[in-house]
């Protein structure tokens, strides 16, 4: 194998889970997007899978932590994205991230992480074209292309 480095260990993906909280405002689909609390860039509310939840349960609670908000969570992820999350102490962790539409009922006034984080609702192009990660882009255009069923 040219090119390689032996000594290299090759680390498995760490899985997350993320909700990809929506919706609608004079019937068309709205993302809310929050602020990563490091590096301020545009995400979706996403951590680890939690003992005792399932991932959806995860994702929701997730985005009750992060983005303050409640509501019903879709138990069938609409895909995975990837990203390399950068650690204390300067490497990066690959992550693969399965998302979970919640069509948001409740959006609290205060919540745990309030003071670490901005919250905008977006159009999903905007939503899209915040993002950094290709794939998390094409996953939300893709959601919001796919119609609703009621």
């Amino acid at each position: 194998m040219s090119g390689t480095n032996p000594k290299r260990t090759v680390r498995s993906e760490t899985r997350q889970v993320a909700a990809l909280p929506w919706r609608l405002e004079d019937g068309e689909r709205r993302i809310l997007m929050i602020t990563s609390r490091e590096t301020r860039r545009w995400v979706i509310p996403k951590g680890g899978r939690m003992v005792g939840k399932t991932d959806p349960e995860a994702a929701a609670q997730e985005a009750l932590e992060e983005a303050g908000v409640k509501g019903e969570i879709d138990g069938h992820s609409v895909g995975v994205f990837r990203y390399a999350k950068g650690m204390k102490d300067g490497r990066q962790r690959q992550c693969v991230v399965s998302v979970y539409p919640l069509e948001v009922l409740i959006q609290l006034g205060a919540w745990p992480e309030a003071h670490q984080r901005e919250r905008r609702w977006m159009t999903p192009a905007e939503a899209a074209d915040a993002v950094h990660e290709a794939d998390l882009a094409d996953l939300i255009r893709d959601f919001a292309a796919t119609p609703l069923a009621y």
